[in-house]
């Protein structure tokens, strides 16, 4: 359609706009060729990419023709109206691209290996091992018996009792006190 009614005088965008909210197609399809080289244009400058700018002004345009009838020619321009609208939905895209764009990132930095000495690494192993021997000297031999069975043999309170011959209680007890002096044999703070 060209940029003039039949009369020659430009066309009316708040007529048009009035004529859609009462359901009239046609003059939606006039107003979208009238205003859709602008919105694009506004929201491609604010978009940026081609591709997501269409899709912000499909949005627009859509939302245009549901809310058509909350257009109030005494308040604004429908020129304005659809541009405020467009200006609005290409923040919002923007908003949501750059939120992902940031969660993506702070995934990926989570995600990077990071580099470690080798040599450190098991340097520090030895050094804790080491010091989880001298400490379990310092154990009873019952204590460490209880500690042995517990985190070497993987048994539970009960199968401890039962493997030992004692009641329940003393196993507890027993691996209450050997931990109670590992803590502060290794100087474990709680």
């Amino acid at each position: 359609m060209d940029d003039t009614s039949g009369d020659g005088s430009p066309p009316d965008l708040d007529a048009l706009l009035l004529a859609t909210a009462r359901g009239d197609q046609r003059a939606f399809s006039d107003f979208y060729d009238l205003t859709a080289p602008r919105v694009l244009g506004l929201v491609r400058r604010l978009v940026i990419d081609a591709a997501q700018s269409e899709e912000v002004s499909q949005e627009v345009f859509l939302e245009a023709w549901q809310s058509a009838a909350r257009f109030d020619p005494n308040k604004g321009r429908a020129l304005t109206w659809i541009l405020t609208m467009a200006h609005r939905r290409a923040v919002d895209r923007i908003r949501a691209s750059q939120s992902a764009h940031d969660r993506d990132t702070a995934v990926g930095i989570r995600d990077l290996p990071t580099d470690f000495d080798v040599v450190a690494e098991t340097v520090e192993v030895r050094v804790e091992h080491e010091r989880v021997e001298v400490a379990m000297t310092r154990l009873s031999d019952a204590q460490r018996q209880a500690i042995g069975l517990a985190y070497y043999g993987g048994l539970s309170q009960s199968e401890i009792a039962a493997e030992l011959g004692i009641p329940l209680g003393t196993a507890k007890t027993r691996l209450r006190d050997a931990m109670i002096r590992l803590r502060d044999e290794l100087g474990v703070t709680r």
